[in-house]
């Protein structure tokens, strides 16, 4: 019975079951129904309202286009217009130049025609200007050439006669202050020296002394010496003869030292004369090394100091060395120190640059290259090498260096007073200047003025012209550099000069 009613309580729960089933199956299935018939109202709704935005979206594109084909088609007829009156003004500009160019056509025969007259116009005044001048056309032609050439030299000789004397001051300029500044720094005395010295003795008692018996006191000192001792009539005064200074002044001390001593006897002589010499070498060291700190060149070898104090005792032209070279040195420095280059360098190769002279009895050679190589031995510097062997200017390549030692060279030579001439020389010299000017062709009288600083020539107007006159003067400068020898600078002046005359009768 339980079992039965439990049978058929699960057959009735298993139908209640299905028939709920059922019925929710079926409500779900009405509702994803009405679902689906509200999605699709919905989407035909959208595809309305799509369609319709479609249809007004193609009919403003359609009304734009349109808009834009209106305003393109009244562009284009607008450009048509435009395109037409061109063309039309085109066709009238073309017929106005068809009307000029007959126009120029005819113009140009006429041209043609004019120029053909003209030819024969020409050739008929040339056959007149022959027959009127007797010269043909070429002829003319090349007269015509010559006297414009001769215009055009006369014309460049002006503007070179111009350039030159604008490149002359300014270079004197220049030169002048250069030179001032480097001459005004040194105030050098000068020295003259001559070949023979006196020596005052305190009687005549003492000439006697000073022979010996049977001369052999003067023989022994003229031998000790190498001076030769001259005991004249004049009272009280000996003379002591040598071309060197520094055996004067040795045999000048050693007398003096004989004097003061009294005795006077071979020996004695002999002695005082090593003695002399001893001092004397001291002497000459001390006036090295004084010349060395006047112009400030430190450092020197010994021997070169003791060499540059020889040149106390040497003259040049009657000009003494050492003050020469200390001249020389102060004026290179002054120039150096001027176009910026070492003035310490300078005021030594100029201070050495005449050391051979100390020992140019002694060797053979240019006292330049015996300096040269002396100072080579003790100096490391190049430049002070060089300026001492070319101050003269031997070698072929001169340097910077060797040009500025050579300036300052001349220039303490040349300045007055410094170097004593004979009266022989100096007219041998003028005679000479004069000779070489009135060598050259055209020349009509030349003198030489201003103590041989200065040569005037007078030429022969109708054989040398202004520019021939101009070249005279710079191959007489060329021919006095090559073959004569002058202290300082020699001025040439050309005159060309025409006169004409006549008479009033």
């Amino acid at each position: 019975m339980l079992i039965l009613v439990g049978l058929l309580c699960f057959i009735g729960g298993g139908a209640g079951a299905f028939l709920l089933a059922h019925w929710l199956a079926r409500r779900g299935k009405e509702k994803a129904q009405n679902e689906a018939q509200e999605i699709l109202t919905c989407a035909r709704e959208q595809q309305k309202e799509i369609l319709l935005q479609a249809k007004e979206e193609a009919v403003r594109f359609r009304s734009q286009a349109e808009t834009e084909a209106r305003e393109h088609y009244l562009e284009l007829s607008s450009r048509e217009k435009r395109l037409t009156k061109w063309e039309e003004n085109l066709e009238k500009k073309n017929e106005s130049l068809d009307h000029r160019e007959k126009i120029v056509s005819v113009k140009e025969r006429e041209v043609e025609a004019k120029k053909a007259q003209l030819a024969e116009i020409e050739q008929k005044e040339i056959k007149e200007l022959e027959r009127a001048s007797q010269l043909s056309a070429h002829e003319a032609k090349n007269i015509l050439l010559q006297k414009v050439e001769e215009e055009a030299n006369e014309e460049k000789a002006y503007i070179l006669r111009r350039v030159e004397e604008e490149l002359r001051q300014e270079k004197e300029q220049k030169a002048q202050l250069i030179l001032a500044q480097a001459m005004q720094r040194c105030a050098t005395d000068v020295v003259s020296e001559a070949t023979i010295t006196t020596v005052s003795l305190p009687s005549d008692e003492l000439k006697g002394r000073l022979i010996g018996r049977e001369g052999r006191n003067i023989r022994a000192l003229e031998h000790a010496t190498g001076v030769e001792l001259i005991v004249d009539d004049t009272p009280e005064v000996v003379t002591l003869s040598s071309f060197d200074p520094l055996r004067r002044e040795i045999a000048r001390s050693t007398l003096e030292k004989l004097i003061h001593d009294g005795r006077i006897h071979p020996a004695r002589i002999e002695e005082m004369v090593e003695k002399v010499k001893k001092e004397l070498e001291g002497e000459m060291q001390k006036s090295g090394e004084e010349a060395a700190y006047r112009v400030g060149v430190h450092g020197l070898h010994p021997e070169i100091t003791k060499l540059l104090g020889r040149l106390k005792y040497r003259t040049s032209y009657g000009q003494n060395v050492l003050s020469h070279s200390i001249e020389v040195a102060l004026i290179a420095g002054g120039i150096a120190s001027e176009l910026g280059i070492n003035a310490q360098l300078m005021r030594r190769s100029g201070l050495l640059h005449d050391i051979g002279k100390a020992i140019d009895s002694e060797v053979s050679g240019p006292h330049a290259v015996v300096g040269a190589d002396i100072v080579t031995q003790y100096e490391k510097s190049s430049e002070v090498i060089r300026g001492i062997a070319e101050h003269h200017n031997e070698p072929e390549d001169m340097s910077l260096y060797g040009f500025i030692i050579a300036t300052a060279d001349a220039i303490s030579a040349a300045r007055p007073g410094a170097r004593r001439d004979t009266l022989e020389n100096y007219l041998k010299r003028i005679e000479a200047l004069e000779k070489v000017a009135l060598s050259f062709s055209g020349v009509d009288k030349a003198y030489a003025i201003q103590a041989g600083r200065e040569i005037r020539i007078m030429v022969k107007p109708d054989k040398v012209d202004d520019l021939g006159a101009k070249k005279l003067a710079s191959e007489l400068v060329q021919r006095i550099e090559q073959n004569l020898q002058y202290p300082g600078q020699i001025k040439i002046t050309v005159i060309r000069e025409t006169r004409t005359i006549d008479y009033a009768k």
